[in-house]
């Protein structure tokens, strides 16, 4: 899940990215509306968490017009600003959800990740290709019923192969989906994660290269 984070306190900002970035989302960085709506226009997100308050004005006046533009993006105002009117001002404007500072990351990183899954298609919670077993809920994954380590970059990517069993995924559409404006989109970063994830599967190979594409997960015995 691709996250946009939209938060003008030097200190506090940062770190929200890193909690999320360590909760296994690529997440996106803006101090103030003009490089919010940029980043909006020309990125898809999964979720918009936002301040209200930033040096260029009010992010209600933002998600208002996102709204009004037809932009169904689930949008969490995180703020300090926590009156009755306040958040029934959020919540005319657009919001989905509304959380006041100060918070605990674990509750933003529950808050987020659930307004991440109405966004999208009904789909199970445990993802099966062969004997390679996902559970999303649980955040671990098995393979021949044996418990793996992965990393949050490593499940991210795993998950989206899962999701598209059988089809090709592109190179772009796993950065697109799995990494951030942090990464390196022009090196070779998807190509050492998927060789550290088949390594983290082992054998029989599970995740096939198509030349000059990307990538596609099957079953064992139709893997080439």
């Amino acid at each position: 899940m691709r996250i946009l984070v939209l938060e003008d306190d030097p200190e506090l900002g940062p770190a929200i990215a890193a909690g999320l970035r360590e909760a296994g989302f690529a997440v996106d960085f803006a101090v103030d509306l003009a490089d919010a709506d940029f980043k909006l226009a020309v990125n898809s997100y999964d979720c918009f968490v936002a301040d209200r308050m930033l040096p260029d004005g009010d992010a209600l006046t933002l998600l208002a017009a996102q709204r009004k533009a037809g932009s169904t993006l689930p949008v969490l105002l995180l703020t300090a600003l926590d009156a009755v009117s306040d958040r029934v001002a959020g919540f005319e404007h657009g919001a989905d959800d509304y959380l006041v500072k100060p918070f605990a990351s674990a509750e933003l990183t529950a808050r987020v990740r659930s307004l991440c899954r109405r966004s999208q298609p009904a789909r199970p919670p445990v993802l099966r290709v062969g004997d390679v077993e996902l559970d999303v809920p649980r955040r671990r994954v098995l393979r021949a019923g044996v418990l793996l380590t992965l990393t949050a970059k490593e499940f991210a990517v795993l998950e989206v192969l899962l999701l598209r069993a059988g089809e090709v995924v592109t190179r772009t559409e796993l950065i697109e989906r799995c990494w951030d404006e942090m990464s390196e989109p022009l090196s070779n970063v998807v190509d050492v994660l998927i060789s550290q994830l088949r390594r983290r599967l082992g054998p029989p190979e599970v995740i096939a290269t198509v030349r000059g594409i990307g990538y596609r997960i099957a079953a064992p015995d139709t893997c080439r």
